[in-house]
């Protein structure tokens, strides 16, 4: 058993994992000798499993993983985390704005009785549009899930060997790594990382896939959508009714007869686009519910640069 895993996904990185190990192995060795890094390979259609595999030929505590297509970011640190030995385990992002520099002031934070420890990026270096979206995506998980979530926290962190195993027995299918270890609520810290500038390459998250994420977390962590649309049925059934009583009493008192056909098939489109808009709903529950009930693999590892021991 080593010391501490490093679980890094990779997608579209040839043009970082060389310098990400240059970076890393000192940062590593400062601590111990004791290590292996995980490289979780995700089908992003570039030379990346090929430089893995040539990194792992020059250095064994390098460890490969190709899926057999891509399953995204969180499945990759899921597969990370299912085969690292480490008594502690850092997941970081491939493209170098997480400062490998920072694992040794992680570890020393965990050493004084923290199971996780997270890293707070300070002055971010992405861009206005992945910044703002970032907050946005995370207001709106944090609202709608009921999760108090800092969004200047991302995935880069050190968890323990009792974290690990305790995330690794979660096996639904939508993942969201940073809500699965807040579930778990053991004891947590925050250090300040400086957040480095990407080194090469883009962002493979767009606002589009940020709102994706967003809503399938939102609907593994939260039955808060179907509460609210109980809420709003309810409230459109009271308007309603007050409404009618307050016509029929208007009719009586003034003796008119009650007009209103355009305002009739307004309220009728709107009330019908609620209801269907709740089924719709109720169906993405149902919909997600039946992808649990299948039981199917998280993810289907292709290759791999070594042998796990049975």
């Amino acid at each position: 058993m080593s010391l501490i895993s490093v679980i890094i996904p990779v997608y579209k990185a040839e043009d970082c994992l060389h310098e990400l190990y240059r970076r890393l192995v000192p940062a590593l060795e400062s601590i111990s000798s004791d290590f292996e890094i995980i490289m979780v390979e995700d089908c992003g259609g570039d030379r990346s499993w090929e430089i893995v595999r040539e990194l792992a030929a020059v250095d064994p505590r390098i460890k490969g993983l190709q899926f057999s297509r891509n399953f995204g970011q969180h499945y990759g640190i899921t597969a990370g985390l299912d085969y690292c030995t480490g008594d502690w385990a850092v997941v970081m992002d491939c493209d170098l704005q997480d400062a490998p520099e920072t694992i040794p002031e992680l570890y020393a934070k965990a050493q004084e009785g923290f199971d996780v420890v997270l890293a707070r990026r300070i002055m971010r270096k992405d861009g206005m549009q992945k910044t703002y979206s970032s907050r946005l995506f995370y207001k709106f998980f944090g609202y709608l899930a009921d999760m108090d979530y800092d969004p200047e926290v991302g995935n880069f962190r050190i968890v323990s060997r009792k974290v690990v195993d305790s995330c690794c027995s979660m096996r639904e299918n939508l993942r969201f790594f940073g809500g699965m270890i807040d579930w778990l609520g053991f004891p947590t810290a925050k250090i300040d990382s400086e957040h480095g500038e990407r080194f090469a390459g883009e962002t493979s998250y767009t606002f589009a896939s940020l709102l994706r994420l967003a809503s399938n977390t939102i609907i593994a962590y939260s039955d808060k959508p179907l509460r609210m649309s109980i809420q709003l049925g309810f409230t459109l059934a009271a308007l309603a009714f007050v409404a009618g009583i307050g016509l029929l009493v208007y009719a009586s008192i003034y003796h008119v007869p009650i007009m209103g056909w355009s305002s009739l098939i307004v309220s009728l489109y709107f009330i019908g686009g609620i209801i269907i808009a709740n089924l719709g709903i109720i169906g993405i529950y149902l919909g997600k519910t039946f992808d649990e009930s299948k039981k199917r693999p998280l993810y289907v590892v292709m290759n791999t640069t070594f042998k796990r021991d049975a």
